[in-house]
């Protein structure tokens, strides 16, 4: 494991995988295999099982719901989106990639290798519908100025055909990341 970051801070993470709860090690472990990386978060939250299951839980509700109105493509936008305004690289990249994926599976999209990073540096220039445009708007208006949301960024909305529960997860996602 390569955790230097929170060793410093919480060296109570095990130095070995196998030494936490299975479900987490199968997670865990599953992620180092696919991407050849444990996101540092994983350990951090790996000190707390409840909460690792429960972050986990969450994310598995927000981003793979087959309820949700927004598509795989839009949800991995909204976190592209407001992880550049957070400067978080590590999801920046890593849902960049997954942004990529699903611009040409979902969006049929010919330049889908740089819409992530169009997304990243300006969204108001990136190849995309003005209703997305409109979303990631308002992602970063609730991300960087959540005080300044007012009845009518959400009037805009609606105006561009988003749905009260679209709205929801387009918040909820931002939230979360």
């Amino acid at each position: 494991i390569s955790s230097s970051f929170c060793r410093g801070i919480f060296n109570d993470v095990p130095s070995e995988l196998k030494q936490l709860p299975d479900d987490l090690y199968e997670v865990i472990s599953d992620t180092q295999q696919k991407s050849g990386f444990i996101p540092t978060i994983f350990l951090i939250l790996a000190r707390r099982p409840n909460e690792f299951r429960a972050f986990f839980n969450h994310y598995d509700a927000l981003m793979k719901s087959q309820n949700s109105a927004l598509t795989n493509f839009e949800k991995e936008a909204i976190v592209v989106a407001t992880s550049s305004r957070n400067h978080c690289l590590y999801c920046v990249v890593a849902h960049g990639a997954m942004l990529r994926v699903f611009a040409k599976k979902e969006q049929s999209m010919s330049d889908y290798h740089s819409i992530a990073d169009q997304i990243a540096i300006d969204y108001t220039k990136a190849n995309i519908t003005d209703k997305q445009k409109k979303m990631l708007q308002y992602a970063i208006k609730l991300c960087n100025e959540p005080d300044a949301v007012t009845q009518s960024d959400i009037d805009e909305l609606v105006a561009v055909g988003f749905g009260k529960e679209e709205i929801w997860d387009i918040g909820a996602i931002t939230a979360f990341f």
